[in-house]
């Protein structure tokens, strides 16, 4: 059913509250200021659809109701009153939807002009009924789209709460047992262990540990223990007196005393030297120090919060690490895995840096990636990790054109050799992670053969096939075996 309502050349009436996050299917707003012309369309439309249809003779009119109630698609004919400017309004009352431009046959320049400006499609008068329907199915496609992605948004929040636990995206099951972990270990005054390969998001796990601690009121101070040399990270963890050394002129608080009643984060820990070491194993057993230069001794109450990408317990074994100090370190140890080995995830972390940077970079419509484009990410090993998707997607925002990243806008470079084999975390991985491991894997071992593909997995070649598609991954030319 189609519900109509003509409106009149200077008031009218809103027969139907439009709300893009409904489901119904369909919501049009007809801006004909030809009597004709908008009557012609209504009737177009009248295909059994329950679509919903208003029809105004001014742009004013139009732009009135597209800001009370959001249109999925807009039809604008071509005027004196209704320029190419007008398309430009309307998109910023509704960003979602689509505009189709009804444009005399014959003026080509107008067409131009109407594309330029933004117009999604283009009708030329007089509108034949087929013409118009088919259109206005094909516009939709633009708000659908927009609500199906709203709706997985909404799905994955509700698979992981985003306010449960600071900026942290993750729903795959190692990253569930990792936020459990943080949270339970946020709750205590223990010191905590962050390990990880660079780009995980370490600093996001302490920051979110602080701020959902009982010290959430005070600073959580960050240092980076591999930036500075000796001298320079002793003053900036215990600070200095007047005259310490040269340049000092005055005394100034260290890292330490800074984070008074709150958490200190010490990143890349395993690069303090050993003499700097033995004053941080004294913090944390005395929960005091003196500073540089100085003879009195400060008392300070401070969570240490540490992250490593290396193994203390091979620096341990190297002489390069105390093991006191790794024990007081390790109190609670958190485990960061890498993004390899929970590639479910990656759809949730690359929409969410790309809603962030189409935000920041003023490109409202970029809201998708094409289906290519995320089958790519899916693929890619990520030994950058975190840190790498996020540089991808940035690169991607900023240089793409369109309503959805492509393929080509994404900087994927040949992925180098990893240190080690990629792990599956067990428990940590779904089944459906490990049956694309096991395939594409063996797969790569024989050749590309699905028959000898399946022989060694125990399953049909037209499995393998199948998964093949549904990856979108081109299935290897191998003839039918009888």
């Amino acid at each position: 059913m189609v519900t109509f309502a003509v409106v009149g050349q200077t008031r009218f009436t809103v027969v139907a509250a439009f709300d893009l996050t409904s489901s119904g299917p369909g919501q049009f707003i007809v801006v004909a200021p030809s009597p004709g012309v908008g009557a012609a369309l209504c009737l177009a439309l009248q295909d059994g659809s329950e679509w919903v249809v208003e029809t105004c003779a001014q742009t004013d009119d139009a732009m009135a109701l597209a800001e009370r109630a959001t249109p999925d698609v807009v039809f604008l004919e071509a005027t004196d009153g209704a320029d190419a400017e007008t398309v430009g309004r309307l998109k910023g009352l509704a960003p979602h939807g689509a505009v189709v431009a009804m444009i005399p046959e014959g003026h080509v320049d107008t067409i131009v002009d109407y594309i330029r400006a933004g117009a999604d499609h283009v009708l030329t008068l007089p509108v034949a009924a087929e013409a118009a329907r088919v259109v206005a199915r094909k516009a939709l496609e633009k708000p659908l789209l927009a609500r199906e992605a709203a709706q997985a948004r909404q799905a994955t929040a509700e698979r992981f709460d985003m306010s449960r636990f600071g900026r942290i995206v993750g729903s795959h099951p190692s990253m569930q047992q990792l936020m459990d972990r943080a949270q339970n270990a946020a709750r205590s005054r223990a010191t905590v262990l962050i390990a990880g390969e660079t780009g995980t998001g370490k600093e996001l796990i302490a920051a979110a540990i602080h701020h959902h601690s009982k010290r959430s009121q005070g600073h959580f101070v960050r240092l980076n223990c591999a930036a500075l040399a000796e001298s320079v990270l002793e003053s900036e963890l215990f600070g200095h007196e007047r005259g310490a050394f040269t340049g000092a002129a005055v005394r100034r608080k260290g890292r330490f005393e800074q984070a008074h009643l709150g958490t200190l984060f010490l990143d890349e820990v395993s690069e303090i030297p050993k003499p700097i070491q033995v004053k941080l194993l004294r913090f944390l057993q005395e929960r005091e120090f003196e500073r540089v230069g100085g003879d009195e001794t400060i008392r300070v109450d401070a969570r240490v919060v540490a992250a490593t990408n290396r193994s203390l317990e091979a620096l341990v074994e190297d002489g390069a690490f105390r093991e006191d100090l790794f024990y007081r370190l390790n109190v609670v140890r958190l485990e960061v895995p890498p993004l390899r080995t929970r590639p479910s995830d990656i759809p949730a972390l690359a929409e969410h840096f790309l809603r962030h940077y189409a935000d920041e970079n003023d490109k409202p419509d970029l809201t998708r990636f094409s289906p290519a484009a995320l089958e790519a990410l899916m693929a890619h090993p990520f030994p950058g990790n975190v840190r790498e998707l996020q540089n991808l997607v940035e690169q991607a925002v900023v240089l793409g054109k369109g309503e959805a990243v492509e393929l080509v806008d994404l900087p994927l470079a040949p992925a180098r050799e990893l240190d080690e084999p990629v792990r599956l975390m067990i428990p940590g991985v779904t089944m459906a992670e490990l049956e694309r491991f096991a395939i594409l894997k063996t797969l790569e071992a024989v050749g590309n053969s699905p028959t000898r593909a399946a022989n060694i997995l125990g399953i049909s070649r037209r499995t393998i096939q199948y998964r093949l598609k549904e990856w979108g991954r081109p299935a290897p030319d191998e003839p039918e075996e009888d």
